[in-house]
């Protein structure tokens, strides 16, 4: 059986793009992703995860959907929270992949109301939702460390542009690098790569 695991990384951060990633596993390679370590990508090291997730994308089909700052400050401002911003990048992993069951990290507190809401886009198929379904199916493990990978590349490359102010951190609001790095904008200056509908953004208008 073809299985999908879809996870994503960046939801929390302030800056820089939100990325869903879908990669199709058959079963019987599970014990290969064991033997090559695959777990959780917060439980990998950055060095780890590249290894990892370069290896995964030479090995399955998979999708990667990014979402820009721009893009989810426009839905939200359209009234869209990031549960259905998220589960709208997910319907377009789904709809790209072929398989034969997919396997979800839930976002919503209830991962049943996930599943109905992503079915009444996709249809009826063999799909299931769970909370830490990246630490339970090896599946989504591998698409959070492709997730986590692509999102840390495009990081990267903003960064590079701000390491002479002290670069921009990991983009997450309590890290005191990120905020520092905030403080040399005003709220009307802020590159597109900021979420500017966050609330430690919004406090700076």
């Amino acid at each position: 059986m073809e299985i999908l695991g879809i996870d994503e990384a960046g939801r929390g951060p302030v800056l820089g793009p939100l990325v869903v990633a879908g990669v199709v596993v058959p079963e019987e390679k599970n014990d290969i992703l064991e033997r090559m370590g695959v777990k959780d990508s917060k439980r990998l090291t950055p060095k780890r995860r590249t290894v990892l997730a370069r290896k995964l994308k030479n090995m399955f089909e998979y999708e990667t959907v990014s979402i820009t700052a721009l893009d989810i400050d426009n839905l939200r401002e359209k009234g869209h929270n990031l549960n259905e911003i998220e589960r709208m990048a997910m319907v377009k992993v789904i709809k790209k992949l072929n398989f034969d069951k997919a396997i979800l990290d839930a976002v919503d507190i209830k991962p049943e109301r996930f599943e109905n809401d992503i079915k009444e886009v996709v249809g009826d198929i063999d799909l299931i939702a769970e909370h830490k379904a990246d630490d339970n199916y090896i599946q989504v493990a591998a698409a959070s460390i492709i997730a986590k990978y692509e999102r840390d590349s495009a990081i990267e490359i903003i960064n590079k542009d701000y390491r002479k102010i002290g670069g921009i951190g990991s983009g997450y609001p309590s890290d005191p690098t990120t905020k520092k790095f905030l403080t040399n904008f005003t709220y009307d200056e802020m590159p597109e790569f900021v979420r500017k509908s966050w609330a430690t953004v919004q406090k700076m208008k």
